[in-house]
């Protein structure tokens, strides 16, 4: 099934704007604001009466996430955002002095941050251009414990080739960290086929879910690797006993969740992925890019330059795009008032329509660009 303009589904906000910020906060998808409102009618009604629901709810977001990324629910914790899973990953490695981290230039703090912290452990980081060739990071590889990347570039939107990296890491032997927040949701991600050893990512951007809730994925192999950074009661196996004893950690990724989950923003992020597997990933790429497309074809029509050259194989749901003599914090604000929802940037004006969008608000916001 692919879409066209009068297949798409209904968005309340596209009768009030044309949306093109869902790398910042997205809209939720229908299903998720009736989940989130479902439940908290159901707690202000009953209180905590049904929670057997919540259970399922949280093991549905398990197995869901598992699906659209191509892993095992086991291999899936619930965190607050994708920065709480970048920190798990980070912080819980055992790091020994002289160990090296492969990192890109540009990259958002959340994914940034944590591994410059490292630097206090005896950790060094080699730091490459995100459009590096394979050849350079293959390089930078060599003798590296990780490596840690966007799937795609918050700012440039530039999509990593995933699978080609992935082969790297396992080759030389290095941990394959992806930072997916700004690509799942939009464009397809297999874990097993890229070699992904971790990766995290919040619901609100792409995925059409809720701020405050989000996954991060750890390889089975991989989870006596990570320590928990944070505890609680819930991450020792046997936590609903409410009997304190040994600890032992479960043997999943629940060991990352250290306390009661954001249950209000799991039903919202259930409903969310489900959404997006019923009209499934496949379907919406292609809208996705043909959107992106026009955004950077038209842009360059009207004299702007793309922060990055778009490809097939590197374009994304982002567009950033400048011209001299054009303000762009002002033409960003211009757009609000005038009901077009985009991003300034560092000095670009950054636009990422997702696949609900109509082709003509695309056409809208072109028309607008001095």
């Amino acid at each position: 099934m692919g879409f066209n303009d009068t297949s798409l589904p209904n968005f309340p906000v596209n009768d009030r704007f044309v949306y093109l910020n869902h790398a910042s906060v997205a809209p939720l998808c229908p299903p998720a604001a009736r989940a989130m409102q479902a439940l908290a009618r159901d707690c202000l009604e009953n209180g905590s009466q049904n929670y057997s629901a919540w259970l399922k709810t949280y093991e549905s977001l398990r197995i869901r996430a598992a699906r659209l990324i191509n892993a095992h629910r086991d291999e899936i914790a619930i965190v607050k955002n994708t920065s709480e899973g970048v920190a798990t990953v980070a912080l819980g490695i055992g790091w020994r002095p002289g160990d090296r981290v492969v990192g890109f230039l540009d990259e958002f703090p959340a994914n940034s941050y944590p591994w410059k912290r490292l630097a206090g452990r005896g950790v060094s980081i080699t730091w490459l251009r995100p459009d590096s060739s394979l050849d350079a990071i293959d390089e930078a590889c060599r003798g590296a414990r990780l490596l840690a990347i966007s799937f795609v570039q918050y700012i440039s939107g530039f999509r990593a080739n995933l699978n080609a990296i992935g082969e790297i890491c396992r080759r030389r032997g290095v941990f394959f960290f992806v930072d997916a927040i700004q690509g799942l949701g939009a464009f397809p991600l297999d874990v097993e086929a890229a070699g992904i050893d971790a990766l995290a990512a919040d619901g609100h951007k792409w995925l059409l879910g809720p701020e405050g809730c989000g996954i991060l994925y750890v390889r089975r192999g991989r989870l006596d690797e990570i320590e928990p950074v944070e505890f609680g009661w819930t991450n020792v196996a046997g936590y609903n006993a409410y009997n304190p004893g040994e600890i032992v950690l479960r043997p999943d990724a629940g060991r990352y969740e250290c306390g009661t989950l954001n249950t209000i923003g799991c039903y919202g992020l259930d409903a969310a992925f489900g959404f997006l597997l019923d009209f499934g990933i496949g379907n919406i790429t292609p809208r996705v890019e043909s959107l992106a497309g026009r955004v950077a074809a038209g842009a360059l029509d009207r004299g702007y330059e793309l922060m990055t050259p778009r490809t097939p194989e590197t374009g994304s749901g982002i567009v950033s795009f400048r011209k001299p003599g054009v303000d762009t914090s002002m033409l960003a604000a211009r757009l609000h008032k005038q009901g077009i929802a985009v991003a300034n940037r560092r000095g670009w004006l950054r636009v990422s329509p997702h696949f609900y969008i109509p082709t003509d608000g695309i056409d809208r916001l072109l028309e607008k660009l001095p």
